[in-house]
C-alpha cells in the first residue's frame, strides 16, 4: 500500500461533491477547534463527541440521511444527565464547556441548510475562545490562530453558494481578511481599558494549577517536582548570583501535627511572634520578576532577603514576621515586578523571648525514636552544654555520614515520619530531609521552622532569562542562635550538594519524542527548548502581562502627563475616526479608479433590475437596450429613452468616428433626466 499524502487527501477532497466536502472541512475545523478542551473535559465527553464528529464523517462520505430528531434528543438528554452526575451542577467553567463541545457536535448531525452552518461556525468561535478559560500560552495561541483562519475559510465558503468554489481561493479571502483586520486588532489590545483578567472565571482559575502550598505534607513536594511547568522567570541586573544563593522565599511553616506542617496557629497573632528585624548588608541585588500564577497563595517570591517589597499598589504587599512578603489578595494572573534584595542578612531577634517557644513544641505521640535519638545526642558531653550552632553541626555530620540519600520517590510517609527517615528508609526528598531535621532540632531544644519555596534556576542563554520551575521546589530548615537570630540550615546539602551546587535537579521521564531528541542530538535539544521558552517569555512580557499600569505606563511615554481611561476613550474615538476617513478616501480613490463608463453602465442596469427587467450580469450595451424594448415594450416612453441612450452610451466606446461626439458627463447628466417609468 502508498503512504496517503496530505496533497493526494486534498485532491481527494476537491473531487468529491461541494456539499460532501464543505461538510468534511467543517467537520476538520470543528475537531480542531475542540481538541484543546480534551484534557479539560470528562472522558466521556471527549468519547460522545468524537464519536459524534466520526458518525457524521461517515454520513457525508456515503451520503446517507442525517439522523432523526429523536437521536438528537436522546443523545442530549444523557449528556444533559452525565453533565450533572459529572459536575453535580450545570453553572462552572468546566461544566459550561462540557456542554458546548457536546451541543457544538449534536448540532452537526442537523446541518442541512446554510443556516444551520452559519449557528455551527458562531458556536465555534464561542467554544474557541473557552480554551483561554484553561491557558494562554504561545502553544494555545497559535492553535486558536489556526483554528480562526480555518473557520473564516468555511464561513467564506458558505457564502459562495453559486457552483463549487474551491477552497484555496476561500483560504486566501480569509487570510486577507484577517490580515485587514490585524491593525484594528493591535489598536483594540494596545488602547482598549484593561479592567482585569481578560479570560478565566476568578472562582476557577487556579483549580488545575500545580505550585507551593500554605501547608506541607511529608511526601506531596516530590508530586510537585515532577512537574515542569514554569513558577516564574528571573531577570538580573548585572552579574547573577551564584546558584547555591538562589533562594526564594515562600510559605514559612512553624506548627507540625505529626502529619502536616502549618503556619504558626492563628490564636497567636502577628504582635506576639517574634518580629522579623531585618538586617542587611552591603549593596542589594536588583532584579525583575515574572511570576506565574500559583494555586491561590498570596506570597510573592522574591529572593531572601527583601528589605523593600515590590512596587505593586494593587496589591498593597507586606512583609510577615517570618520575612514572607505576601499581597492582600491571592496571585490569580501573570504578575511582573521589580525586587531588590541583600544577599547577606541576618533576621530575628538575638536574645531569647517567649515567642520562640511555639519553635520548639512537638505533639505527643509522635516520632519516638528521633526523640531518643536527640536524648542521646544530649547525653554526649560536647553537646550537653553546648549551643544551637554545636547541635545544628552534629545533626548535620549524621546526615553526611549516616548513609542517606536523596530521592524523589522515598515511598508513603507513615505515621511517624521523621523516624523512618532516620532509622528505617534513609531516603527521601527535601521535604523528607528538611521535615525530619526540624523535628530532631526540636527535640534538641533548637527552634526551628521549615521554609519552603524555590531553590535555584536555569539560564536561558537566548534571552539571559533564569527560568525557575515548579520542580526545583525546595524545603529547607532555618534554625536559631542566640546572637545571630535566624539562620538557614539546609540539610539536602548534607545529603546531595549537587541539588543546590548546580542545575543538576531529578526529574520527570521524558517523553518519546523528547528522548529521541536528545539522543541524536542534546545541544539540539536544549536550543530548542531554551527558544521555545524564549518565545513564551516574550509572550508572556509583551502579551499576557500588558496591564493596566503598562498601558497607562505606555501613554505616559508618548507624552500624556496623567492618563486615565477618558484618556484611553479619547484616544480610541481618534483612531475610530482615522479609521473612517482612511475608509472614505480609500472609497473615493477606488471610484475614480474604476472605468467611468463601466460605472454609467452598471448605473443604467441598476434602474433596469427596479423595473424587472432580466438580463445576463455582463450584457453589453446593445443587448441590454434590446431586452428594455422586449420586456418593457417600444411604446413606453421610459424603454424609448433608455434604447436610445444605451445605444449613444455604446457608440460613445465603440464607433470609429461618431458624427456627434458626446461626453461622459452629458451622458451622465442625460442618464439623471431619463423620463421615470409609471
Amino acid at each position: 500500500m502508498h503512504p496517503v499524502s496530505p496533497r493526494s487527501l486534498w485532491s481527494a477532497l476537491q473531487k468529491m461533491p461541494r456539499e460532501a466536502r464543505d461538510t468534511l472541512f467543517t467537520l476538520a475545523v470543528i475537531a480542531w477547534v475542540l481538541m484543546p478542551q480534551i484534557n479539560h473535559v470528562p472522558p466521556w465527553c471527549s468519547l460522545l463527541t468524537g464519536s459524534v464528529l466520526c458518525w457524521r464523517t461517515w454520513l457525508a462520505l456515503s451520503a446517507r440521511p442525517l439522523p432523526s430528531r429523536w437521536w438528537l434528543l436522546l443523545l442530549l438528554m444523557a449528556a444533559l444527565g452525565a453533565t450533572f452526575f459529572s459536575f453535580d451542577t450545570f453553572l462552572g467553567r468546566e461544566p459550561g464547556v462540557t456542554l458546548i463541545m457536546v451541543l457544538l457536535a449534536l448540532k452537526t448531525l442537523e446541518l442541512r441548510a446554510r443556516r444551520d452552518a452559519f449557528v455551527v461556525f458562531f458556536l465555534c468561535f464561542f467554544s474557541m475562545l473557552t480554551s483561554f478559560f484553561f491557558s494562554q500560552s504561545l502553544f494555545t495561541a497559535a492553535a486558536i490562530l489556526v483554528a480562526l483562519l480555518g473557520l473564516l475559510t468555511a464561513l467564506v465558503n458558505a457564502h459562495m453558494p453559486v457552483g463549487k468554489p474551491a477552497l484555496r481561493q476561500s483560504a486566501r479571502i480569509a487570510a486577507s481578511m484577517a490580515l485587514l483586520g490585524a491593525p484594528i486588532m493591535a489598536v483594540l489590545f494596545v488602547l482598549f481599558p484593561r479592567i482585569g483578567p481578560l479570560w478565566g472565571v476568578p472562582a476557577d482559575t487556579l483549580s488545575s494549577r500545580s505550585g507551593l502550598s500554605a501547608t506541607m505534607q511529608v511526601g506531596n513536594m516530590a508530586r510537585i517536582a515532577l512537574d515542569n511547568g514554569i513558577a516564574m522567570r528571573i531577570r538580573f541586573e548585572g552579574t547573577a548570583p551564584a546558584q547555591s544563593s538562589l533562594y526564594f522565599r515562600g510559605p514559612v511553616l512553624s506548627s507540625f501535627d505529626g502529619r502536616e506542617w502549618l503556619p504558626l496557629r492563628p490564636e497567636f497573632p502577628e504582635s506576639m511572634q517574634p518580629q522579623a528585624e531585618l538586617r542587611v548588608r552591603g549593596a542589594p541585588l536588583r532584579y525583575e520578576v515574572t511570576l506565574e500564577p500559583g494555586n491561590g497563595g498570596a506570597w510573592l517570591m522574591l529572593l531572601d532577603a527583601s528589605a523593600l517589597g515590590p512596587l505593586l499598589p494593587q496589591l498593597r504587599p507586606r512583609m510577615t514576621p517570618e520575612l514572607q512578603w505576601v499581597a492582600n489578595r491571592s496571585v490569580n494572573e501573570l504578575l511582573r515586578y521589580q525586587a531588590e534584595s541583600h544577599l547577606d542578612f541576618q533576621h530575628g531577634p538575638t536574645q531569647a523571648s517567649p515567642g520562640l517557644q511555639d519553635y520548639v513544641s512537638l505533639p505527643p505521640g509522635f516520632n519516638p525514636r528521633t526523640l531518643g535519638l536527640a536524648a542521646e545526642l544530649l547525653r554526649q558531653p560536647a553537646l550537653r552544654q553546648a549551643d544551637g550552632a554545636a547541635r545544628v553541626a552534629a545533626a548535620l555530620t549524621r546526615l553526611r555520614e549516616g548513609g542517606y540519600t536523596y530521592t524523589l520517590s522515598p515511598g508513603v510517609s507513615g505515621q511517624h515520619s521523621a523516624d523512618e527517615f532516620w532509622f528505617d528508609s534513609k531516603q527521601g526528598f527535601c521535604e523528607h530531609i528538611a521535615s525530619s531535621f526540624v523535628v530532631l532540632m526540636r527535640a534538641m531544644d533548637v527552634p526551628a521552622r521549615v521554609v519552603t519555596g524555590y531553590q535555584g534556576g536555569e539560564l536561558n542563554p537566548v534571552d539571559g532569562f533564569w527560568v525557575v520551575r515548579h520542580r526545583d521546589a525546595h524545603a529547607w530548615a532555618e534554625v536559631w542562635l542566640a546572637g545571630r537570630g535566624w539562620v538557614r540550615v539546609d540539610p539536602t546539602t548534607s545529603v546531595a550538594p549537587s541539588r543546590v551546587e548546580t542545575t543538576a535537579r531529578l526529574g520527570s521521564p521524558e517523553g518519546a519524542i523528547a528522548a529521541a531528541v536528545y539522543a541524536v542530538s542534546p545541544g539540539l535539544r536544549i536550543s530548542l527548548a531554551s527558544l521555545w521558552d524564549a518565545s513564551n517569555n516574550r509572550w508572556n512580557q509583551w502579551v499576557l502581562n500588558y496591564s493596566q499600569d503598562r498601558q497607562l505606563g505606555l501613554l505616559r511615554a508618548l507624552g500624556f502627563e496623567s492618563p486615565n481611561w477618558l484618556t484611553l476613550s479619547y484616544l480610541l474615538i481618534a483612531c475610530g475616526v482615522l479609521a473612517s476617513l482612511f475608509g472614505a478616501a480609500w472609497a473615493a480613490w477606488d471610484k475614480r479608479r474604476q472605468d467611468p463608463w463601466l460605472r454609467l453602465l452598471q448605473q443604467a442596469a441598476a434602474q433596469l433590475r427596479k423595473q424587472g427587467v432580466r438580463f445576463a450580469a455582463q450584457c453589453p450595451p446593445r443587448q441590454l437596450a434590446q431586452h428594455t424594448i422586449q420586456q418593457l415594450g417600444a411604446d413606453q416612453p421610459f424603454a424609448q429613452a433608455m434604447h436610445h441612450w444605451l445605444l449613444r452610451l455604446e457608440a460613445q466606446r465603440y464607433a470609429p468616428s461618431p458624427v456627434q461626439p458626446v461626453t461622459l458627463r452629458t451622458l451622465a447628466q442625460e442618464l439623471q433626466k431619463l423620463p421615470r417609468p409609471w
